[in-house]
């Protein structure tokens, strides 16, 4: 078996603020979560990771970690990564709307190149929160090439049709849309995903099996799912690794990118869809090429990581 950590890998869904560090936690005031041991609801998970988002409270912090991101990232083998980061909210929360994500694109450009990392960034949204925010969060998303999607996340139980005129606005802006959906919610949340929110790429999308019907839609429009198993159990969503759904998806045909939520690194990721699931290296790497081709980078670094791939397989 060829070692993971050298496989070329994409990571399309994970958070920076739930990727920090835990020794950089304790450095700046707070006590990492949990990470073996389940939540016992959605609600607790958010609890917790707001106390971690508090603690970045100025341009060094947020710059912070994003470098150490990449240099984390790079020792996994991931040449590019798409993170989720809520710029509005932290922007709101120290009173200024750019700094937040301008310390964050700067801690970027240096771990590109110190590690070899490219980093592109989705900016978030909470459905619990204002549609006036949502509108911010696109006014700033247009403002920084480096910006490549904005979307929902949180309580998927808050609808998206409040949203609906952001979307379009955002796809004449040039960004694409990638929402959370289909994880503490039925497939109902994935079908607005599409129908309301336009959505290229669906993160999660674990519950799509309930509706054989979805299943062939999403399947016709060859919509990426952004599926990250350690995350879902660590929620309580799935009872454990072995009852994951991720064989499922893949066998109907779905279009399924492997990710942590910045629950865990991706390599382990990989190493447990080997041990847990029986995946073969061949396997692996088509999991890995997907991401690549879900992704939203330029053509050439897409071949350029897809030959790595394919190198990795032949070593």
């Amino acid at each position: 078996m060829r070692d993971l950590r050298l496989l070329p890998k994409v990571h399309l869904h994970t958070h920076l603020e739930s990727a920090i560090r835990p020794a950089t936690i304790r450095e700046l005031g707070g006590e990492p979560p949990a990470r073996d041991r389940p939540f016992t609801g959605f609600g607790k998970f958010a609890e917790q990771r707001a106390t971690v988002r508090a603690l970045l409270r100025d341009y060094q912090h947020f710059r912070r970690i994003a470098v150490e991101f990449c240099q984390d990232e790079a020792a996994e083998g991931v040449r590019y990564a798409e993170v989720t980061f809520t710029a509005a909210a932290h922007g709101e929360r120290v009173d200024d709307l750019t700094m937040p994500l301008e310390a964050v694109l700067d801690g970027f450009a240096v771990g590109a190149r110190r590690y070899g990392v490219e980093v592109r960034v989705i900016l978030d949204h909470s459905r619990r929160r204002s549609v006036e925010r949502l509108w911010r969060t696109l006014e700033l998303a247009t403002r920084y090439p480096q910006v490549v999607a904005i979307g929902l996340a949180g309580d998927e139980s808050y609808p998206a049709r409040p949203f609906a005129e952001v979307f379009p606005a955002a796809r004449d802006a040039g960004l694409h849309l990638v929402h959370h959906a289909g994880e503490t919610a039925g497939p109902e949340s994935i079908w607005e995903a599409l129908t309301v929110g336009h959505a290229d790429r669906i993160g999660h999308g674990i519950r799509v099996l309930e509706d054989p019907a979805l299943v062939t839609e999403l399947r016709k429009r060859r919509i990426p799912l952004e599926v990250c198993p350690s995350s879902n159990v660590l929620l309580g969503l799935v009872s454990s690794l072995p009852q994951h759904p991720l064989p499922s998806l893949v066998e109907a045909g779905l279009t399924i990118t492997l990710n942590t939520d910045g629950e865990t690194s991706l390599t382990a990721e990989y190493q447990r869809a080997r041990e847990v699931f029986g995946y073969s290296d061949a396997d692996l790497g088509n999991l890995a090429r997907t991401s690549v081709e879900a992704s939203f980078a330029p053509a050439e670094l897409k071949a350029r990581i897809g030959a790595e791939i394919d190198q990795w397989l032949s070593s």
